[in-house]
C-alpha cells in the first residue's frame, strides 16, 4: 500500500492504469468544464461511460494516486480522496526530509487554491523522472486542476491541445484546450509575483498566498518555488 508522510486516508493505490484511457482526462478535468457546452465537446457520446468511470475513480475501497517526482527530489502526489460525503482530490508536495506532506491545492466543494502559475505547471509537466509518471503530456494533464494564472502565455493553448491531442479522444481539443484554460481551477485566476525569490499570489483560498492566515510558512513557499521551475525556464511576467 502507498503511503504519503503525514496524509491521512487510504487506501491509497497506484492509478497509473487509468492514465491509458481516453476518458480518465475529461473526467479528472472535469472541474475545469463548465457548462454543457465545454461538457459536451470534452465528453461526447461516451457520457455514460465517463460516469461509471467516475464511480470507479471515487469507490471508497481505493484511492487513486499518482506520483510525479521533480528533480529537486520533491515529488507532487495527486490523491483521489474517496472518503464518503468528502470526496475530492488532493495535491500534495513532499520531500523526504519533510516530516509531513504540504497541500498544493484541493478539488473539492471546500477548494482550495491555485497551486501553481502556469511557468510551474509546464515546469513540473516536462520534468523527466525515472519513476512514477514520467510522460510530460499526462504530467501537465493530471497537474492542470492546479492552475489558476490570470496571465497566461500566448502559447498556453498550444501546450494543453498537443497534451489532450496525445492522450484523450477529444474530437475538437483546441476548442476544449480554450475552455480549460477559460475556466483554469475552481477558485478565480490568481495574479503571481516574486516576493524575494518566493513566487506568491493574491489568492484568496491559495495556500501560496502569505495575505491569508493559513498559508504555508515562507521557507515551504521557498523550497515549493525552488522545486517547481527547476525544468523548462519558469519565468513568469510579472516576476521580471
Amino acid at each position: 500500500m502507498l503511503k504519503i508522510p503525514g496524509y491521512e486516508g487510504g487506501p491509497l493505490t497506484d492509478g497509473s492504469v487509468h492514465l491509458d484511457d481516453p476518458l480518465f482526462w475529461p473526467v479528472h478535468l472535469g472541474s475545469s468544464l463548465r457548462g454543457e457546452d465545454a461538457q459536451r465537446a470534452a465528453f461526447g457520446a461516451d457520457w455514460d461511460a465517463a460516469m461509471e468511470l467516475h464511480g470507479v475513480l471515487s469507490a471508497e475501497e481505493e484511492w487513486p494516486t499518482f506520483s510525479m517526482p521533480l528533480h529537486s527530489g520533491h515529488t507532487v502526489h495527486v490523491v483521489y480522496r474517496n472518503i464518503d460525503g468528502d470526496r475530492g482530490v488532493d495535491y500534495l508536495i513532499h520531500r523526504t526530509t519533510w516530516p509531513a506532506a504540504e497541500t498544493l491545492a484541493v478539488d473539492d466543494g471546500h477548494f482550495m487554491g491555485p497551486g501553481m502559475a502556469w511557468p510551474e505547471l509546464l515546469s513540473a509537466a516536462r520534468q523527466s523522472p525515472t519513476t512514477g509518471v514520467s510522460d510530460p503530456d499526462a504530467r501537465l494533464l493530471l497537474l492542470f486542476p492546479t492552475l489558476g494564472d490570470a496571465e497566461l502565455p500566448d502559447d498556453a493553448a498550444v501546450s494543453l491541445t498537443t497534451a489532450l491531442t496525445a492522450v484523450t479522444l477529444i474530437e475538437e481539443p483546441a476548442e476544449v484546450a480554450s475552455m480549460l484554460l477559460e475556466g483554469q481551477g475552481q477558485w478565480a485566476p490568481a495574479h503571481w509575483r516574486s516576493a524575494d525569490g518566493v513566487l506568491i499570489n493574491d489568492g484568496g483560498h491559495s495556500y501560496r498566498n502569505p495575505g491569508n492566515t493559513f498559508a504555508l510558512p515562507r521557507g515551504r513557499l521557498l523550497e515549493i518555488t525552488e522545486a517547481l521551475s527547476r525544468g523548462e525556464a519558469t519565468d513568469h511576467p510579472t516576476s521580471r
